[in-house]
């Protein structure tokens, strides 16, 4: 069980890390808690260690890795409703954890690559190379169902890779949320205060939709596929 300050810090390096993709430095951890010095810092650091929710890497700066998260911490970033699967291992909190230069991320479910459906959870966790998490932040894995997006080299059944954002630029292959519950993978187009999600197969159509109406939940950084 972790106390109310360790709580708060917990929370202050999710936020920092997930926004900036590093974690904030002792002194920022000491001003945003208010306390007088860096040693009680270090005391919450050691108590999270031993209780599992975070380690120090060694011969690095600002080299804190967050483990996992209590359930109250857990990121929203991907909240789709679940309509089938089993759960089996998987990172708590949505985070990463590094295997020897090597990353294992969440498997959180399959995403439509065709019309909007709701995603799968699944639960499971997938392992990454490190080059495709360089930029940092959160990342997770969806399976892709459909093929709206063939021509941008993206098949029924591979696994991307996802940065949590919650902002991306046009041309940019986007987890869209749609209307808090479907949720599809397309190229994100701004046109004015319409959005419009492409897809890379002249089959499907473009889907346009108020900007209120869209929530953008990460960007494609990487692809695995199996043969």
């Amino acid at each position: 069980m972790l106390t109310k300050k360790m709580l708060e810090l917990l929370e202050f390096i999710h936020e920092r890390q997930s926004h900036d993709g590093v974690p904030p430095s002792f002194d920022e951890m000491k001003d945003h808690l208010g306390l007088r010095s860096k040693s009680g810092i270090h005391r919450l650091i050691t108590s999270m260690e031993e209780r599992g929710y975070l380690r120090r890497l060694p011969h690095k700066a600002r080299a804190i890795e967050i483990l996992r998260l209590p359930d109250n911490l857990a990121s929203p970033g991907f909240t789709p409703r679940v309509i089938e699967g089993s759960a089996r291992e998987a990172p708590a909190g949505a985070m990463q954890v590094e295997r020897g230069g090597a990353f294992d991320i969440p498997l959180q479910g399959r995403i439509a690559a065709g019309g909007p459906i709701e995603a799968v959870r699944q639960e499971e966790a997938v392992t990454v190379p490190g080059s495709m998490l360089s930029r940092g932040g959160n990342h997770y894995a969806l399976e892709v169902q459909g093929d709206s997006m063939i021509d941008a080299g993206i098949n029924d059944g591979d696994i991307v890779v996802i940065r949590e954002t919650e902002t991306a630029d046009n041309g940019e292959i986007v987890v869209a949320k749609i209307d808090d519950q479907d949720v599809t993978l397309k190229r994100y187009r701004r046109r004015g205060r319409t959005i419009a999600l492409e897809p890379a197969n002249a089959a499907y159509v473009v889907q346009t939709y108020p900007e209120d109406r869209v929530q953008i939940q990460g960007k494609l950084v990487g692809l695995i596929r199996t043969y």
